[in-house]
Protein backbone atom coordinates (compact mmCIF):
# COMPACT_ATOMS: atom_id res chain seq x y z
CA UNK A 1 0.00 0.00 0.00
CA UNK A 2 1.30 3.44 -0.84
CA UNK A 3 0.01 6.98 -0.86
CA UNK A 4 -1.10 8.96 -3.86
CA UNK A 5 1.21 8.74 -6.84
CA UNK A 6 0.63 11.19 -9.66
CA UNK A 7 2.06 11.34 -13.17
CA UNK A 8 3.49 14.48 -14.70
CA UNK A 9 3.96 14.67 -18.48
CA UNK A 10 3.49 10.90 -18.63
CA UNK A 11 6.19 10.17 -16.04
CA UNK A 12 4.97 8.14 -13.05
CA UNK A 13 6.83 7.78 -9.75
CA UNK A 14 8.67 4.48 -9.32
CA UNK A 15 8.82 2.81 -5.91
CA UNK A 16 10.73 -0.25 -4.78
CA UNK A 17 8.30 -2.95 -3.60
CA UNK A 18 9.47 -2.43 0.00
CA UNK A 19 9.17 1.39 -0.01
CA UNK A 20 6.44 2.99 2.09
CA UNK A 21 4.54 6.12 1.07
CA UNK A 22 1.94 7.25 3.61
CA UNK A 23 -1.62 7.68 2.32
CA UNK A 24 -1.60 11.46 2.84
CA UNK A 25 1.74 12.02 1.07
CA UNK A 26 1.82 13.14 -2.57
CA UNK A 27 4.53 11.89 -4.93
CA UNK A 28 4.47 13.51 -8.35
CA UNK A 29 6.36 12.90 -11.60
CA UNK A 30 9.90 11.61 -12.09
CA UNK A 31 10.49 10.32 -8.56
CA UNK A 32 12.32 7.11 -7.71
CA UNK A 33 12.19 5.72 -4.16
CA UNK A 34 14.55 2.92 -3.15
CA UNK A 35 14.38 -0.22 -1.06
CA UNK A 36 12.90 0.13 2.46
CA UNK A 37 12.72 3.93 2.17
CA UNK A 38 9.77 5.84 3.56
CA UNK A 39 7.84 9.02 2.78
CA UNK A 40 5.66 9.97 5.72
CA UNK A 41 2.31 11.66 6.27
CA UNK A 42 1.74 15.03 4.65
CA UNK A 43 4.90 15.06 2.54
CA UNK A 44 5.02 16.43 -1.00
CA UNK A 45 7.66 15.21 -3.45
CA UNK A 46 7.19 17.09 -6.74
CA UNK A 47 9.45 16.22 -9.66
CA UNK A 48 7.89 18.16 -12.48
CA UNK A 49 10.79 20.05 -14.06
CA UNK A 50 13.63 17.74 -12.99
CA UNK A 51 13.95 14.44 -11.10
CA UNK A 52 14.03 13.26 -7.49
CA UNK A 53 16.01 10.16 -6.50
CA UNK A 54 15.89 8.58 -3.05
CA UNK A 55 18.18 5.67 -2.22
CA UNK A 56 17.67 2.72 0.13
CA UNK A 57 16.52 2.95 3.76
CA UNK A 58 16.08 6.73 3.70
CA UNK A 59 13.21 8.46 5.49
CA UNK A 60 11.45 11.66 4.54
CA UNK A 61 9.46 12.55 7.65
CA UNK A 62 6.03 14.12 8.10
CA UNK A 63 5.28 17.42 6.40
CA UNK A 64 8.49 17.68 4.37
CA UNK A 65 8.62 19.16 0.88
CA UNK A 66 11.14 17.90 -1.68
CA UNK A 67 11.33 19.80 -4.97
CA UNK A 68 13.71 20.51 -7.86
CA UNK A 69 15.04 23.51 -9.80
CA UNK A 70 13.60 24.02 -13.24
CA UNK A 71 15.68 22.02 -15.66
CA UNK A 72 18.93 22.70 -13.80
CA UNK A 73 19.21 20.85 -10.48
CA UNK A 74 17.49 17.64 -9.35
CA UNK A 75 17.01 16.54 -5.74
CA UNK A 76 19.23 13.56 -4.95
CA UNK A 77 18.94 11.78 -1.62
CA UNK A 78 21.29 8.88 -0.95
CA UNK A 79 21.05 5.75 1.20
CA UNK A 80 20.16 5.82 4.91
CA UNK A 81 19.42 9.55 4.87
CA UNK A 82 17.15 11.05 7.51
CA UNK A 83 15.12 14.16 6.68
CA UNK A 84 13.26 15.31 9.80
CA UNK A 85 9.72 16.61 10.15
CA UNK A 86 8.65 19.74 8.24
CA UNK A 87 11.81 20.29 6.19
CA UNK A 88 12.29 21.90 2.81
CA UNK A 89 14.75 20.05 0.57
CA UNK A 90 15.07 22.00 -2.68
CA UNK A 91 17.24 20.99 -5.64
CA UNK A 92 20.16 19.74 -3.57
CA UNK A 93 22.17 16.61 -2.81
CA UNK A 94 22.04 14.69 0.46
CA UNK A 95 24.68 11.98 0.31
CA UNK A 96 24.55 8.64 2.15
CA UNK A 97 23.82 8.90 5.88
CA UNK A 98 23.21 12.66 5.73
CA UNK A 99 20.86 14.00 8.40
CA UNK A 100 18.58 17.04 8.09
CA UNK A 101 17.05 18.07 11.43
CA UNK A 102 13.41 19.03 11.97
CA UNK A 103 12.27 22.23 10.28
CA UNK A 104 15.56 22.71 8.41
CA UNK A 105 15.90 24.01 4.85
CA UNK A 106 18.48 22.93 2.26
CA UNK A 107 18.52 25.12 -0.86
CA UNK A 108 19.55 24.90 -4.52
CA UNK A 109 22.89 23.31 -5.27
CA UNK A 110 23.76 22.72 -1.61
CA UNK A 111 25.39 19.41 -0.67
CA UNK A 112 25.47 17.50 2.60
CA UNK A 113 28.34 15.04 2.30
CA UNK A 114 28.25 11.51 3.75
CA UNK A 115 27.38 11.56 7.43
CA UNK A 116 27.00 15.36 7.50
CA UNK A 117 24.27 16.92 9.61
CA UNK A 118 22.22 20.12 9.44
CA UNK A 119 20.63 20.71 12.84
CA UNK A 120 16.96 21.45 13.52
CA UNK A 121 15.77 24.78 12.12
CA UNK A 122 18.98 25.28 10.15
CA UNK A 123 19.21 26.97 6.77
CA UNK A 124 21.85 25.73 4.33
CA UNK A 125 22.08 28.46 1.65
CA UNK A 126 22.41 27.78 -2.07
CA UNK A 127 25.67 26.17 -3.10
CA UNK A 128 27.00 25.58 0.45
CA UNK A 129 28.55 22.24 1.39
CA UNK A 130 28.52 20.40 4.71
CA UNK A 131 31.54 18.08 4.84
CA UNK A 132 31.62 14.44 5.96
CA UNK A 133 30.46 14.02 9.58
CA UNK A 134 30.28 17.78 10.10
CA UNK A 135 27.55 19.28 12.29
CA UNK A 136 26.22 22.63 11.11
CA UNK A 137 23.69 24.74 13.04
CA UNK A 138 21.88 28.04 12.60
CA UNK A 139 20.35 30.23 9.95
CA UNK A 140 22.43 30.61 7.90
CA UNK A 141 24.10 27.39 9.03
CA UNK A 142 27.71 27.40 10.17
CA UNK A 143 30.13 24.62 11.05
CA UNK A 144 30.03 23.76 14.78
CA UNK A 145 32.27 20.68 14.87
CA UNK A 146 33.12 17.37 13.28
CA UNK A 147 31.15 14.61 15.03
CA UNK A 148 32.94 11.66 16.61
CA UNK A 149 32.38 8.20 15.15
CA UNK A 150 30.39 7.30 18.28
CA UNK A 151 28.15 10.36 18.01
CA UNK A 152 27.57 9.77 14.31
CA UNK A 153 26.74 6.09 14.92
CA UNK A 154 23.98 7.18 17.28
CA UNK A 155 22.35 9.27 14.57
CA UNK A 156 22.72 6.40 12.06
CA UNK A 157 20.28 4.33 14.12
CA UNK A 158 17.48 6.68 13.05
CA UNK A 159 17.47 5.38 9.46
CA UNK A 160 17.18 1.77 10.61
CA UNK A 161 14.42 2.67 13.08
CA UNK A 162 12.38 4.37 10.36
CA UNK A 163 12.83 1.48 7.90
CA UNK A 164 11.37 -0.88 10.51
CA UNK A 165 8.65 1.55 11.59
CA UNK A 166 7.54 2.04 7.98
CA UNK A 167 6.89 -1.69 7.63
CA UNK A 168 4.75 -1.60 10.78
CA UNK A 169 2.74 1.33 9.36
CA UNK A 170 2.33 -0.53 6.06
CA UNK A 171 1.03 -3.63 7.90
CA UNK A 172 -1.37 -1.55 10.00
CA UNK A 173 -2.79 0.15 6.92
CA UNK A 174 -3.13 -3.18 5.11
CA UNK A 175 -4.95 -4.63 8.15
CA UNK A 176 -7.31 -1.63 8.11
CA UNK A 177 -7.99 -2.05 4.41
CA UNK A 178 -8.65 -5.79 4.82
CA UNK A 179 -11.13 -5.06 7.63
CA UNK A 180 -13.17 -2.66 5.48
Amino acid sequence: MSGPLYPFDGQWPRLHATAFVAPSASVIGDVEIGEASSVWYGCVLRADTNFIRIGARSNIQDGTIVHVARGTIPAIIGDEVTVGHACIVHACTLKDRAFVGMGATVLDGAVIEEGGMLGAGGLLPPGKKIGPNELWLGSPAKLVRVMSAEERAGWDRTAHHYAELAQRHRASLEDRKAAE
